[in-house]
């Protein structure tokens, strides 16, 4: 199986996933946000499968700008636009690379992270999704040596971690802040959404 192929069934695992979580993301989104996440995720994904199947990716690149363009224009909220450049700065950092390497895929999920912080302005502590991606880059970065799989393995884990951290947070960005110190004792749907989007891509690799 080609990267291109791998990276398909990842984007089908991660649709899986919000698919699986929506009621969860919806809920957790209920305490302190718009109360949609979990739907929003849920649909831009499904958008995302239609846009790939309708569509002739070549590299693991396109793959990635597909979804990108489709949480852009299907997911409402903050989460759409953060989503959408995470995916495509991704992209960008994979362009070129037709098999990426583990140490390419770090650089993406970086990238993906500089695109996040840059969007939402936000730095860890924040209580948003870089509570998450923050802790997952540092872990892709120090298992670069065990291959790709391995590698999102622990980034999946650092991001559930960083998600779990989020809960005693007072949220300083989004409509989460709005709550002042009553965001406290709640997760983080973002944080959330992005250790189970990490996790489902690291079971599809684990997989192939």
């Amino acid at each position: 199986m080609d990267a291109t192929e791998k990276t398909l069934g990842v984007v089908r695992e991660m649709a899986a996933a919000m698919e699986e979580h929506r009621a969860e993301l919806t809920q957790l989104d209920s305490a302190i946000g718009d109360g949609d996440h979990g739907t929003n995720m849920h649909r831009g994904f499904q958008a995302a499968l239609e846009r790939l199947e309708t569509s002739e990716p070549s590299t693991p690149a396109d793959v990635l700008k597909a979804v990108s363009m489709a949480l852009v224009s299907r997911v409402g909220g903050a989460a759409g636009p953060l989503y959408g450049t995470a995916f495509l700065r991704a992209s960008s950092a994979l362009s070129g690379r037709e098999e990426p390497s583990a140490a390419d895929v770090a650089a993406a999920l970086e990238a993906a992270l500089q695109g996040v912080k840059q969007r939402g302005r936000a730095e860890p502590g924040d209580k948003t999704m870089v509570d998450a991606l923050e802790p997952a880059v540092r872990a892709a970065r120090g298992a670069e040596g065990e291959g790709i799989a391995a590698m999102l393995r622990a980034a999946a884990e650092a991001a559930r971690e960083g998600a779990e951290a989020t809960v005693p947070l007072t949220a300083r960005k989004g409509r989460a802040s709005y709550l002042g110190d009553r965001s406290a004792g709640h997760k983080d749907p973002g944080a959330a959404s992005t250790a189970y989007l990490l996790a489902a891509a690291a079971r599809a690799l684990e997989g192939s």
